[in-house]
């Protein structure tokens, strides 16, 4: 099963932004629908959006506008630029798989706190 090591979190102000690393192992990350999703204090891990191996994105309708999903193939890593947070976004963030079939286990995740 792929791995993976997600980076970049911390704390940040409310409309401030961060930019969320992902990085797999593997040689068939590039065939792979790669989704974030994350995890609020209290709350069941949710799915935030997802990147499609030709680069098509799709997102939940509370990140539209504000969250951006990019890869980088070459590098086997996904993004997720994160503007105007807001403290509802606050919450462990994790990448993975889309398919079932090729998930795999579930990483540390980044902490991404978003407080006045």
């Amino acid at each position: 099963q792929v791995q993976f090591v997600e980076s970049g979190g911390g704390l940040v102000q409310p409309g401030g932004s961060l930019r969320l690393s992902c990085a797999a192992s593997g040689s068939a990350f590039s065939d792979y629908e790669m989704g974030w999703y994350r995890q609020a204090p209290g709350k069941q891990r949710e799915f935030v959006g997802r990147i499609s191996s030709s680069g098509f994105t799709f997102y939940i309708a509370s990140v539209k506008g504000r969250f951006t999903i990019s890869r980088d193939n070459a590098k086997n890593t996904v993004y997720l630029q994160m503007n105007n947070l807001k403290p509802e976004d606050t919450a462990v963030y994790y990448c993975n798989t889309v398919d079932f079939q090729t998930r795999g286990s579930w990483g540390q995740g980044t902490q991404v706190t978003v407080s006045s």
